[in-house]
């Protein structure tokens, strides 16, 4: 049902991208809009896992330089039957942790010098499973692919907004879909991104509970990564924000913003979601 759900957003904003085109320039705009739309996919595909290891700047490590790290990789992605992806760590004191690449061959995982620090052995085996989780639900290209087309609507609906101020002045019906163009499309396409960024998350959520049989594990990963988030702000580009496990602009942005506009699921309901997932032996 997550995967159906997500297919669906996929859809609704590949839709709005092509609609975008129709307002740009009519049936030829459709037409060229839903090309560009492949292309930026083809784009997702072969590049985002570099793109997103350089905005978080994470840097590869062999075993002999993160033995405990590349352990707890290799049990998890055994039990995950995966093959085990690359290291990676990010010197930073935040802790979190999140998986991009291609797919489960080219995939790699990385985790934040802070939560090596924070968690024990099995919260850290808990993450991992999370991470596997989204590697084996081939969430790493999907979440490329959404952060590429809606970055295109939101770029594309700033450009009408212009166009709007300093080109020529149309009426009636052309006034109102160009408002809608460059207002509220940019805004739904947000809106879905958000909505699949949180529904993987609950899925690689329940995915790495599997994984690993170990429900609370995660759970109590969860709450100290959420308040270390808090406490500790992570310069990291927004347009990676969404692959990290918890949301790693937190800090920076308060507690006062809507859930509405947030990347992640409420914390308390995916802590909710696992320690009734341990109760009920649902794994």
């Amino acid at each position: 049902m997550g995967m159906l759900k997500t297919v669906l957003l996929l859809a609704l904003l590949t839709g709005l991208f092509a609609a975008l085109g129709a307002v740009v320039g009519g049936w030829g705009g459709l037409v060229v809009f839903l090309i560009l739309a492949g292309i930026m996919n083809m784009g997702a595909y072969w590049f985002s896992d570099s793109l997103a290891l350089r905005m978080a700047g994470a840097k590869q490590v062999t075993p002999e330089e993160a033995p405990r790290l590349h352990r707890i990789v290799e049990e998890v992605a055994s039990l995950a039957s995966l093959p085990k992806p690359k290291v990676f760590v990010v010197n930073n004191p935040q802790p979190n942790a999140f998986a991009t690449g291609r797919n489960p061959g080219k995939a790699v995982v990385a985790a934040t010098t802070g939560i090596l620090s924070i968690l024990d052995d099995r919260e850290l085996r808990g993450v991992i499973g999370h991470e596997m989780g989204h590697v084996g639900n081939r969430d790493i290209l999907i979440s490329s692919i959404v952060a590429t087309v809606a970055g295109a609507i939101s770029l594309i609906g700033n450009m009408l907004w212009w166009r709007s101020i300093f080109g020529r002045r149309d009426d009636g019906a052309g006034s109102l879909i160009a408002l809608l163009g460059m207002i509220v499309m940019p805004i739904a396409a947000a809106m879905i991104q958000f909505a699949i960024s949180r529904t993987r998350e609950y899925e690689a959520d329940r995915t790495g509970a599997r994984i690993t049989h170990d429900p609370e594990a995660l759970a109590s990963a969860l709450e100290k990564l959420h308040r270390g988030a808090a406490m500790i702000p992570m310069d990291v580009n927004p347009a990676a924000a969404h692959l990290f496990i918890v949301n790693p602009l937190a800090g920076l942005r308060g507690q006062n913003l809507s859930n509405l506009f947030s990347t992640h699921p409420p914390m308390e309901e995916r802590v909710r979601r696992l320690r009734q997932m341990a109760l009920t032996g649902g794994f």
